[in-house]
C-alpha cells in the first residue's frame, strides 16, 4: 500500500510539517494533525452507496476532494500514512459499545490500529466520530492516558478471546467506546463489515447525518439538524438548523466539507421530518 500512497500530498493536507521519522512524537503529532484536519462524516453513505476502500479511492476523495468519512476510510488513510512513514501497524475491529444498553450485543463494525514502538504498543484511532481519539494511548491496562482530549484508559473484558475496552473519562465517569481483539484483520475484514455499516437499514449512517471534528479547544458535532459544540469543560452549546442552506453553511464552515445545496437536498430532504421529530424528543 505504502507503494501507491502520496504522503506528501496527505501530509499537506493534514498540515504536518514535522519530521518524518517513526518515533513516539512523530505519531502523536500526526495523530492529532489528522484527527483536527480530516472531519468524520457519512455524506457518501447518506446518498446510497458504500464507500471505497482501495488506497486510490480514499486518497481521491479525501485528498483530492478535500472530503471525510467514517472509520474504514479515515483510519485507513491514518494506516496507510504510517505505514509509509516506517511504523508497525496493525489493523484490528472493534464492536461499538458507545451508547449502546449494557447486554446488547454488537457486531465488529469498527476500523482501530495498533502501532508497535520501542516504548509498547500504541492504539490510534482518529475515526470515531465525536468522541474519537486526538492522540494515541499506550496499549496498558487500567491506567488513566491523557490525550489532547478526554483521558483514556483501557480495561480488560474476558471472554473465550481475549478482549479490550476502551473507554472514556466524561467528567468523572468512564464511559465505554468499543471493545476489541487483537486479532489482525484483513482488506476483505473490512469491506464486509463496510458493506453492512453502508447498507443495512438499522445502520445509523444509512438514515442520519453525522458530522464531527475537534478543535484544539472543543469538539463541533452535527447529529442530523443538531450542531453541538461542546467545549473542553463539558458545557455544549446547541443549536438546531432551520434548513437545507444552513445545514450546508454549517458542513463547509465547521467541517470543511463544501456540499452545494442542490447536492446536499437531495441527501437530506427526505429525512428532514424525521430528524426534527427525533430533534424534538
Amino acid at each position: 500500500m505504502s507503494a501507491e500512497f502520496d504522503l506528501d500530498a496527505y501530509l499537506a493536507q493534514i498540515a504536518y510539517e514535522g519530521p518524518r521519522a517513526a518515533t513516539l512524537d512523530v505519531l502523536k503529532a500526526v495523530h492529532y494533525a489528522q484527527a483536527l484536519r480530516i472531519p468524520f462524516e457519512n455524506l457518501t453513505v447518506l446518498a446510497g452507496t458504500a464507500p471505497r476502500l482501495d488506497l486510490e479511492s480514499l486518497q481521491e476523495k479525501i485528498i483530492s476532494r478535500g472530503r471525510g468519512g467514517y472509520c474504514f476510510e479515515v483510519n485507513a488513510l491514518l494506516a496507510a500514512a504510517l505505514d509509509a512513514l516506517g511504523f508497525s501497524v496493525s489493523r484490528l475491529m472493534g464492536r461499538v459499545r458507545w451508547k449502546t444498553p449494557d447486554g446488547e450485543p454488537t457486531g465488529r463494525t469498527h476500523m482501530l490500529l495498533m502501532v508497535d514502538l520501542p516504548e509498547g504498543p500504541y492504539i490510534a484511532d482518529a475515526g470515531f466520530g465525536g468522541i474519537t481519539l486526538t492522540g494515541p494511548i499506550p496499549f496498558v491496562m487500567n491506567e488513566e492516558a491523557a490525550t489532547p482530549h478526554e483521558p483514556r484508559r483501557i480495561v480488560p473484558v474476558g471472554g473465550a478471546v481475549e478482549t479490550f475496552e476502551l473507554q472514556a473519562k466524561l467528567g468523572t465517569a468512564w464511559v465505554p467506546v468499543y471493545q476489541f481483539s487483537l486479532e489482525r484483520q484483513s482488506q476483505a475484514d473490512y469491506e464486509l463489515s463496510n458493506w453492512f455499516t453502508a447498507t443495512h437499514p438499522t445502520s445509523i449512517f444509512v438514515t442520519y447525518l453525522i458530522a464531527a471534528r475537534p478543535e484544539a479547544d472543543r469538539r463541533i458535532t452535527l447529529f442530523n439538524t443538531e450542531l453541538t459544540i461542546r467545549g473542553r469543560d463539558g458545557k455544549a452549546q446547541v443549536r438546531q438548523l432551520a434548513d437545507v442552506a444552513e445545514m450546508a453553511e454549517v458542513l463547509d464552515r465547521h467541517f470543511g466539507l463544501r456540499v452545494p445545496v442542490d447536492e446536499l437536498s437531495p441527501l437530506v430532504t427526505p429525512h428532514l421530518d424525521a430528524w426534527r421529530a427525533l430533534g424534538a424528543h
